[in-house]
């Protein structure tokens, strides 16, 4: 089974890629910049031509389509595009998968439309047993507009942990945080900070702080992302410290 990344962006503005703490930020990585030429053409056959010669079939749309319901996808304009094998590969491999999937790039479109908008980091289709991309799929993200997308979870702060310090084990409950995210406020990862937790102590999702403009797309914020949790050398280590 092939594997899906999702990622999203539009014309030649930027594709975002943030890092941060706990908050969101709208650092776009302008030398990032992706090239692409427009294709008129679909097909297995034509794919496959295309991945011949170093290049990456790729659609460019806005996320209304992916809405289940027909009533509630706007017209939009859909971009058939290909992109530079060797440019998207150094591109993943310098912002590292998941963080690809939720970051926004500028696209370049040459030889036509020459027109630069900002795109949301979308799907990147692999071949399972090579692992090579075979096509990607870009969302348009122009400031001003909202993108559902799950935000990565980083974990930091495990090397002086108390609890994970006596021989416990960080439970991660949550890898990733579903929002509505204005496109120019898209963080690439979440990071949640575990130095003080304690064997049994918890983070919820209601502990996370994100820029107050993204719009939490979960029902229970009373959810844990992580815990520490007791291990077998843990317990004989109090055990022992009891003088049992």
């Amino acid at each position: 089974m092939a594997k899906w990344w999702r990622s999203g962006a539009g014309g030649l503005r930027v594709l975002l890629t943030n890092t941060t703490t706990s908050t969101s930020s709208s650092k776009a990585a302008s030398y990032h910049t992706i090239q692409a030429i427009p294709r008129e053409c679909t097909g297995a056959r034509i794919s496959a031509r295309d991945r011949e010669q170093g290049r990456i079939p790729t659609v460019v749309f806005s996320q209304s389509l992916l809405e289940k319901d027909p009533n509630n996808r706007s017209e939009s304009k859909k971009l058939l595009l290909t992109t530079e094998k060797k440019q998207i590969q150094a591109i993943v491999k310098s912002v590292d998968l998941p963080f690809f999937c939720s970051t926004r790039f500028p696209l370049q479109i040459r030889a036509g439309s020459g027109s630069s908008v900002l795109l949301e980091s979308g799907n990147i289709h692999r071949d399972e047993e090579t692992g090579k991309i075979l096509n990607m799929v870009f969302v348009w993200a122009e400031d001003g507009s909202n993108l559902k997308l799950n935000v990565p979870i980083v974990f930091k702060g495990e090397d002086v942990s108390p609890g994970l310090k006596k021989g416990g084990c960080l439970n991660k409950i949550r890898t990733s945080l579903k929002y509505i995210c204005p496109a120019e406020h898209i963080p690439s990862k979440i990071e949640v900070d575990v130095s003080k937790l304690d064997v049994g102590d918890r983070i919820f999702i209601r502990d996370v702080e994100v820029h107050p403009s993204l719009k939490l797309l979960s029902k229970n914020e009373d959810m844990p992302i992580c815990k520490i949790v007791a291990t077998e050398l843990e317990n004989s280590n109090s055990e022992h410290a009891a003088g049992v």
